[in-house]
């Protein structure tokens, strides 16, 4: 018993190693249901892959000698979910390069489903739980719509995964019809936003995806000020 606790113990102690090495593992999901169209979908693409490109992202990246590790899902109906970049931890800038180029590369595999956020944060989280070791978990939803398949975000945040899973938002507003801003923010506050110090950031429309992704980006994984936690919150 004594040999079996040993190991127990040393196995705890490198798994603490490996995420003091990494201060957080981002997850990043691509709305790609119907309400958005071919060319919506090339601005938040190449959105994301030109925020991941901005200097200002890029020092937010290696603000610390901790790193990040990054990936990437898009996602709109129940059983319409996919990967677009796998785990990558993100160790120099040619990295992060490499990562974005994946992103515009990529292809989108449907687009004629609704929007089912639930199924999608259940996704994300299975992706989690194979994400290198981390100090930090976070989930990126960005959408132009309200969850209208399956059950919402409250079926997801009931999984034990959620208790250590912090999800921000990225607000397409005034993109998808009735979706006005208000009422889309209205949504992301009350049923999207989880954990602590959860934000989210507002686009006005797909023309200015890759502004809002910057700014989010940028305060995502940027090292995080000791003592400076915040409450959910709104940003511009």
């Amino acid at each position: 018993m004594a040999a079996l606790g040993a190991g127990v113990v040393a196995g705890a102690l490198l798994a603490g190693d490996a995420a003091a090495q990494c201060r957080l593992a981002l997850l990043l999901g691509l709305d790609i249901s119907s309400s958005v169209d071919a060319g919506e979908d090339d601005l938040q693409r190449g959105g994301m892959a030109a925020a991941l490109r901005a200097p200002e992202v890029q020092a937010a990246f290696f603000a610390a000698d901790q790193q990040v590790a990054l990936a990437a899902f898009e996602w709109s109906g129940r059983y319409n979910q996919e990967l677009l970049l796998d785990w990558t931890m993100i160790e120099a800038p040619a990295d992060l390069e490499r990562a974005a180029d994946v992103i515009a590369a990529s292809r989108r595999s449907y687009g004629e489903f609704p929007t089912a956020m639930g199924e999608a944060l259940a996704f994300g989280a299975e992706l989690m739980a194979r994400a290198p070791a981390c100090l930090g978990q976070t989930i990126d939803m960005a959408g132009d719509g309200e969850n209208n398949e399956g059950p919402g975000p409250a079926m997801a945040y009931a999984l034990p995964a959620f208790g250590a899973i912090t999800v921000n938002g990225l607000v397409v507003a005034n993109a998808a019809e009735f979706q006005t801003e208000d009422r889309l923010t209205a949504y992301y506050r009350d049923n999207v936003l989880h954990g602590a110090g959860a934000f989210m950031v507002v686009a006005d429309g797909f023309d200015d995806y890759l502004r809002a992704m910057r700014k989010k980006l940028e305060r995502e994984v940027r090292p995080p000020t000791i003592g400076a936690l915040a409450p959910a919150e709104q940003a511009g």
